[in-house]
């Protein structure tokens, strides 16, 4: 079994701070790409940022400049963000492309998701 778990998540003043952890953990053989999502109420989920196992990092435009998604290893990402927006108020989730042991200890690929944390931009 694979499981991706977020934690860091909270409520925090406009111009504020937060940084959100992802670890991927179960019979996992490698985890490729990495990323963060976020879903505010009444809108579609919007890739935030990723990172690639090369460590090549990706941006959504509104948070060039602001936040910081960086690999601590090969099973874990961390968003660091800064000058956060009321309208930044959302779910976000993290997902990983993992290739995982299966049940007949085979190797498989399938992208997994976290729960999501909530994370509150107060004005």
């Amino acid at each position: 079994q694979v499981q991706v778990e977020e934690s860091g998540g909270g409520t925090v003043q406009s111009g504020g701070s937060l940084r959100l952890t992802c670890t991927a953990s179960g019979t996992i053989f490698s985890v490729d790409d990495m990323g963060w999502y976020r879903q505010a109420p009444g809108k579609e989920r919007e890739l935030v940022a990723s990172i690639s196992r090369s460590l090549t990092a990706q941006y959504a435009d509104s948070v060039k400049g602001r936040f910081t998604i960086s690999r601590d290893n090969a099973k874990s990402v961390t968003l660091q963000m800064n000058n956060l927006k009321p309208e930044e108020t959302a779910v976000y989730y993290c997902t990983a492309h993992i290739k995982y042991y299966t049940d007949y200890a085979k190797l498989d690929w399938d992208d997994y998701w976290g729960q999501g944390t909530q994370v509150t931009v107060s004005s």
